[in-house]
């Protein structure tokens, strides 16, 4: 079952978030973890809307784009699923399947993102994740992630 955050909980927040995964700055792009569990979490992010985006390319945000707040999501989760004493585990996104889009472009949309990621599979080595991005209940992308665990020392990001 999804453990809600409260909305008072910084714990889980766009400054926690920074601090556990690799992406810092402008690139961190998720801004509150909003609910999870050992095999979900869902996050939530305005970065979408900024002009200063970093992914945003021709002075768009393309729904692709997307795929990269699910990949950070995913980074999220590891860290939230993983045991409190252990050391973290870095990842690499290695492949994404079955991805569909169902918009053009993110930018262009007031309501916040929820990214959507649910662990299917998984061992020491390697994590199979789905995912969604919506916008006010609007789906706009889906697929399928696969990402490489590496061992505490490594240097890979995901």
């Amino acid at each position: 079952m999804l453990n809600p955050a409260r909305p008072d909980d910084g714990a889980h927040d766009h400054a926690w978030i920074a601090a556990h995964i690799p992406h810092q700055g402008s690139m961190c792009l998720l801004d509150r973890v909003l609910a999870w569990d050992a095999q979900r979490i869902v996050c939530s992010a305005t970065s979408h809307r900024d002009m200063d985006n970093p992914l945003r390319q021709f002075d768009r945000l393309g729904a692709a784009c997307g795929i990269e707040y699910a990949a950070q999501a995913m980074a999220v989760h590891g860290a939230l699923a993983a045991p409190q004493d252990a050391p973290p585990r870095p990842g690499m996104l290695v492949s994404v399947r079955a991805v569909q889009l169902h918009a053009s472009r993110i930018d262009d949309l007031v309501a916040d993102l929820a990214v959507n990621v649910e662990r299917i599979s998984g061992d020491a080595s390697m994590l199979l994740y789905q995912f969604s991005v919506r916008a006010a209940g609007r789906l706009l992308l889906e697929g399928r992630a696969s990402v490489l665990l590496g061992s505490a020392g490594d240097q890979t990001h995901d």
